[in-house]
């Protein structure tokens, strides 16, 4: 692709993340343009499609894929569909950008990433946009640097204020403990083992029979210690907290301080974000900007994503479902994936 071509993108799924991505396409980064959108609602995808120069509405998503202006996808659709749009994706060759999950169980999930090896290209990135926010990098990059020494315990905090009428438990742990999953290998470097979700006394100001909060608990490869406590309907902000202990120190990412005010009488504090677009915009802008390059690059390099790619969303995915059957039965349960190497390419 020239440097002087803009990527040609179509969004399929304009709900919240989606328009998020179309606005953020169109007005925050260079590079590329929207040129088709896809929803299910066709008003929706004509309100948004209003919004942007150029664009116009496919009804058919596999046709948005497939059309000729289009030169790569942004995903934002439902979990369910997913499956079915990547693989035409594969098929018609085109790099995609796709918001988690990577499909809605393991085995499917796996499949994905085969058929994406029998290319010989990656062409698939997930969308765990917290990999490209400043204080997770920096984070990482401490612990690359061997600042902390061996890190041997890490403790996360996710908490939302509330969350749509449609949510269950167990979307507790795929929608909102996944990120943690995908923070624990990111950080670690290493595949999560076993998973255990602990229910504590739940919320009753939530409005609903959630099981709200839990408490995850991951061992990994090499014996590490994780927990995170997801509590999604607080009522007060949306806070993301990591904390990383190891042999030499700590460190400490979310605290979002921001200004800190001291007032009559006697008040100390400051805000705290109200949801997960405030507190990551700047990594979504960042994720979706180096997708942009690495695919516009993508023909030299012979990879066209730049982040979590097909294998990580399998690994959530499997993680997820270790998880899902925690939840019901208390117990500990083993994550059950396939060695990567098994996967040539993966």
């Amino acid at each position: 692709m020239s440097d002087n071509t803009d990527l040609r993108i179509a969004v399929l799924g304009v709900g919240m993340m989606g328009a998020d991505h179309v606005a953020r396409i169109t007005d925050r980064i260079s590079g590329a343009r929207v040129t088709v959108i896809n929803d299910y609602l066709t008003e929706k995808a004509e309100q948004v499609a209003a919004t942007v120069p150029g664009a116009r509405v496919v009804a058919d998503p596999l046709d948005a894929i497939a059309a000729d202006d289009v030169d790569a996808v942004v995903l934002a659709t439902p979990g369910p569909t997913h499956e079915k749009q990547l693989l035409a994706c594969l098929d018609a060759g085109k790099p995609v950008m796709c918001e988690k999950p990577l499909t809605t169980d393991a085995a499917t999930s796996l499949e994905i990433v085969k058929r994406e090896a029998q290319l010989g290209r990656k062409l698939i990135q997930v969308g765990f946009m917290r990999r490209f926010d400043a204080e997770y990098e920096q984070l990482k990059a401490a612990l690359v640097a061997g600042e902390l020494g061996q890190p041997l315990v890490m403790h996360c905090a996710h908490r939302n204020p509330a969350v749509p009428p449609y949510f269950d438990s167990a979307m507790i742990v795929k929608d909102s403990i996944v990120h943690e999953v995908d923070v624990t290998r990111f950080l670690f470097a290493e595949e999560i083992t076993s998973v255990q979700i602990i229910r504590p006394t739940a919320n009753t100001l939530s409005g609903s029979d959630l099981q709200d909060p839990q408490i995850a608990i991951f061992t990994t490869e090499t014996g590490r210690h994780v927990d995170v406590e997801a509590f999604v309907t607080t009522r007060l902000a949306y806070e993301v907290r990591t904390e990383v202990v190891g042999e030499l120190g700590s460190a400490m990412i979310g605290l979002d301080v921001g200004l800190v005010r001291k007032t009559r009488p006697g008040v100390w504090g400051g805000t705290i974000t109200p949801d997960f677009r405030v507190r990551f915009g700047a990594a979504y802008d960042a994720e979706i900007q180096r997708w942009v390059h690495a695919v516009r690059s993508g023909a030299e390099t012979g990879s066209y994503v730049d982040g979590p790619g097909a294998w990580d969303g399998y690994a959530a995915a499997a993680v997820c479902e270790a998880g899902v059957r925690s939840l019901e039965t208390g117990e500990r349960v083993a994550v059950d994936m396939v060695d990567r190497a098994s996967v040539p390419g993966a």
